[in-house]
């Protein structure tokens, strides 16, 4: 049965301003939802329906999130949308604040209609209000993107100005160039030598092939490869590893399938005769790629498989003209994908305030400063004992 705040989405004309502010995402329409995605200012494919709606139905940790929906005032189309969870839920803060909801990817920039983005901001904020939150918490969203700034906009109107609350540059892909020239350029000469050398050694195990799974009846065997891969290696010694917990690999095994259906998603392998020795997941949205995971076979790690298979994925995305950036998705010191994609973005975590000289908003600002130098003093404690070699208690 649809509820009330159900129908209030589904239906907004129908219901005018008493629609409500915060609704549950499977509430949006989702034929709205992707012609939003459509027309997004800036590309975010891990805001993508076929993607946070499977996050958000079984992913351990992220489920139930809300979204805060922007429509037309007179066309009652969706311009905008932010799906949130309280900062209770994400942190538990008890404050009235609501956070960005965590895609299983790091990037929550919000989804703005690109023909009227300064309304569709406006109005998410007012959503936010309406929903009694003093403050939004975006996690991961591109600093200079367009989505950051005509909500920069929209706030210096109202007299308002985004905390940054931490940032770093993340490693991005320019494939608007010629690949091998932009591989020469990043790696050097001797660097790239030394892994065709590796590469031929790997070919003594077979022929070494790169393929490439898009049709929904070629993902679904390549993603078992993949998370076979995944967990045989570290993360599936840690426990990370999406197999092993049911709702992870519920979620998916049901975005990827799905989101193939509309070319939205790839799966890479590298191979060695038969045997896969790498795999990767590739999300598309517009004209931006966004590299998901990597596993490797860590049997063939002196042949550094998964290197191979970036210089391939970087091929594949600089031959492809529908592709114009990829975002690496990873930590700001990524060992692997850093010095192969030169490029660079900022990313950050922002607080936007929502209600001028707000005591709140202060408290809100000061508990997550707090949160954030007790979290960077354990990485540092961690990253300490881990160099010295001693196992962590």
């Amino acid at each position: 049965m649809v509820d009330i705040a159900q129908q209030a989405a589904i239906h907004p004309a129908s219901t005018g301003d008493a629609m409500p502010a915060r609704v549950p995402l499977v509430a949006i329409d989702p034929g709205q939802w992707r012609a939003l995605a459509q027309r997004a200012i800036e590309p975010n494919g891990y805001y993508l329906p076929a993607w946070e709606l499977a996050v958000s139905a079984t992913a351990r940790g992220r489920t139930s999130a809300s979204a805060l929906p922007a429509f037309d005032g007179t066309s009652s189309r969706l311009i905008g949308l932010m799906p949130v969870i309280s900062l209770w839920r994400s942190l538990k803060i008890p404050l009235p604040a609501l956070v960005s909801a965590h895609p299983y990817g790091t990037l929550c920039s919000p989804l703005l209609d690109r023909d009227a983005p300064i309304e569709a901001a406006t109005r998410l904020l007012q959503q936010a209000r309406k929903a009694g939150a003093h403050a939004l918490v975006l996690n991961d969203v591109a600093l200079d993107g367009a989505a950051m700034h005509a909500l920069k906009q929209v706030l210096g109107r109202d007299g308002l100005k985004p905390r940054v609350l931490s940032s770093c540059m993340r490693a991005s892909l320019d494939a608007t160039q010629e690949a091998e020239t932009l591989l020469r350029d990043a790696l050097g000469t001797k660097k790239l030598k030394e892994l065709r050398r590796q590469r031929h050694r790997l070919e003594e195990h077979g022929s070494v092939t790169f393929d490439v799974a898009r049709r929904p009846d070629e993902i679904a065997p390549a993603l078992e490869t993949f998370l076979q891969l995944e967990s045989s290696g570290w993360k599936g010694k840690r426990g990370t590893a999406l197999v092993q917990h049911d709702g992870d690999a519920a979620f998916i095994r049901r975005a990827v399938p799905a989101l193939a259906e509309t070319a939205q998603c790839e799966i890479i392998t590298l191979r060695a005769g038969s045997t896969p020795v790498a795999a990767g997941i590739v999300l598309r949205h517009q004209d931006r790629a966004f590299f998901f995971k990597l596993g490797i076979d860590e049997r063939f790690a002196k042949y550094s498989p998964g290197v191979q298979l970036t210089l391939e994925l970087t091929r594949h995305l600089c031959a492809d003209p529908t592709i114009a950036s990829a975002d690496s998705t990873a930590s700001a010191d990524h060992p692997m994908i850093n010095p192969i994609w030169r490029g660079r973005f900022a990313i950050g975590d922002v607080l936007i305030p929502l209600r001028r000289h707000d005591p709140v908003v202060a408290l809100v600002h000061g508990a997550l400063l707090g949160l954030n130098a007790a979290h960077e003093r354990a990485r540092r404690i961690v990253h300490s004992i881990r160099r010295a070699g001693r196992p962590a208690s």
